[in-house]
C-alpha cells in the first residue's frame, strides 16, 4: 500500500474548464519555473473545484469556487489562502500556499495556488485493494482523533488568527444561519429536517468560555495520509469554512459525517466518508477519545451531533439546488435530495433516543 494509492487527477468535467492561456501567462509572471501548462481535475468533493496544475517540472494544486456559487457566503478564496499562510509555519500539517489571485479577468473568479502534498486520501469509494485492514483502520481512526485534538489545541493568538472570527454568539449565529440557508435553498418538503432545525433553535447550549480554531469539515477525505505509514497525517485540506468558535461544534460536524461499521445499510448508503469500514471507532468512541485526549468534557453531545447532521443536510441541499438550476452537469448531484431526507430521519432518531449509536 504505497504510492500507487496517491490521489490522482483526471479529465476536467464539462463546464469546469479553466482559461489555459490566461492562466499560463499569469503563472509565468510569478513562478520561476517555465514550460508547458497541463491542467487536470481532482474529481472528488462537492464544493470548491480543485485542479492539478503542472508547469514545467513542478506540480501545484489550484482551488477556485464552484460554478454558480455565491462566493461571499462560503467560498472565499482569500480567506482560505490566509488561513494556510498563518498555519503553515505554526502547524505544518497544511499545504504551503503559493499565490492568491483576485483578478477575475484571469479565470473569471478569485483562485489560489498551493503546494501538492503527496499521500493517500481515504474516500467513500475506494478500490478494493486499497481498503485498510481492520487493525490498520483502527490506527488511522485513532490518528484522526489525535489530529483533530491537536488542531483544536492550537494557540490562535500565537499564530495570528485570534481576530479571524467572531466567537461570541457563534453558536446562535450558526443555528440561525444554517436554518436560513436551508429554507433559501429548499426544493422539497422534508418535515424531519425542518423539525431538526426547530429543535436546535430550542436546545442550544450556553456559549463556552474558551474558543479555538475550528476546521468545520474535518473528515477522512480532507486528510492526506503518509504513503509509508497510513496512521500518520501529512496534511489537513479544505479550510474554506474554518473560523474561531466552539470546538464542540466542529466535533458535531465530524459526527454528522460518521457512519458506524454496525449502522444499518440505509445509513451506510450516505457513503460520505469511509467511517463504516471495520476497525473504525464508533461515534460514541470518537467522543470518548476526543474528551480523553483533549481533556474537555463533552456535554450536550446530542445537540452537537444533530447540528452536524443538519448542517451537512443544508450543504447537500444547497448543492442539489445548484444542480436543479443547471449550474453544474455533475450527475453525482442528481440524487442528493435523498441524502437530505435520510439525514432528517437520523436526526429524528438521535433526538428521540437521546444517544449517538444504535439509532435504528
Amino acid at each position: 500500500m504505497l504510492n500507487k494509492w496517491n490521489d490522482k487527477s483526471t479529465v476536467i468535467r464539462k463546464g469546469e474548464e479553466l482559461q489555459m492561456e490566461n492562466l499560463q501567462s499569469y503563472l509565468q509572471q510569478f513562478l520561476a519555473n517555465k514550460g508547458d501548462l497541463k491542467v487536470s481535475q481532482f474529481p472528488r468533493g462537492y464544493s470548491n473545484l480543485t485542479y492539478s496544475v503542472e508547469l514545467g517540472k513542478m506540480e501545484y494544486v489550484l482551488r477556485r469556487p464552484p460554478i454558480g456559487a455565491n462566493i461571499k457566503s462560503g467560498h472565499d478564496m482569500k480567506r482560505e489562502y490566509d488561513i494556510l499562510t498563518a498555519l503553515k509555519p505554526n502547524y505544518g500539517k497544511v499545504p504551503a500556499p503559493i499565490l492568491y489571485c483576485q483578478d477575475q479577468t484571469i479565470l473569471g473568479c478569485p483562485f489560489y495556488l498551493m503546494e501538492r502534498v503527496e499521500g493517500v486520501i481515504l474516500r467513500a469509494k475506494m478500490p478494493e485493494g486499497m481498503i485498510p485492514s481492520t487493525a490498520l483502520m483502527r490506527g488511522i481512526s485513532n490518528s484522526f482523533v489525535d489530529t483533530f485534538v491537536e488542531l483544536h489545541q492550537l494557540d490562535v493568538k500565537e499564530i495570528g488568527l485570534d481576530d479571524f472570527g467572531k466567537p461570541e454568539g457563534y453558536m446562535q449565529r450558526q443555528i440561525e444561519g444554517w436554518t436560513k440557508r436551508y429554507f433559501k435553498s429548499k426544493t422539497d418538503e422534508i418535515p424531519r429536517i425542518e423539525a431538526a432545525a426547530k429543535w436546535l433553535g430550542q436546545n442550544t447550549p450556553k456559549e463556552p468560555k474558551t474558543y479555538s480554531l475550528i476546521h468545520n469539515d474535518f473528515k477522512y477525505d480532507n486528510l492526506v495520509l503518509d504513503p509509508r505509514d497510513w496512521t500518520k497525517v501529512n496534511a489537513v485540506l479544505d479550510w474554506e469554512m474554518a473560523t474561531i468558535g466552539n470546538p464542540l461544534m466542529d466535533l458535531g460536524t465530524t459526527l454528522g459525517y460518521w457512519v458506524n461499521p454496525n449502522d444499518p445499510d440505509f445509513m451506510k448508503a450516505l457513503n460520505l466518508t469511509p467511517t463504516h469500514l471495520p476497525g473504525n471507532l464508533s461515534r460514541e468512541e470518537v467522543v470518548h477519545q476526543y474528551s480523553l485526549k483533549s481533556g474537555q468534557v463533552v456535554n450536550d453531545v446530542i445537540f452537537y451531533y444533530v447540528y452536524g447532521l443538519f448542517k451537512i443536510a443544508v450543504i447537500i441541499q444547497q448543492i442539489y439546488l445548484r444542480y436543479k438550476k443547471g449550474f453544474t452537469q455533475d450527475q453525482r448531484f442528481a440524487k442528493l435530495i435523498d441524502g437530505v431526507t435520510l439525514l432528517g430521519e437520523i436526526s429524528h432518531m438521535a433526538i428521540t433516543k437521546k444517544r449517538l449509536d444504535d439509532l435504528f
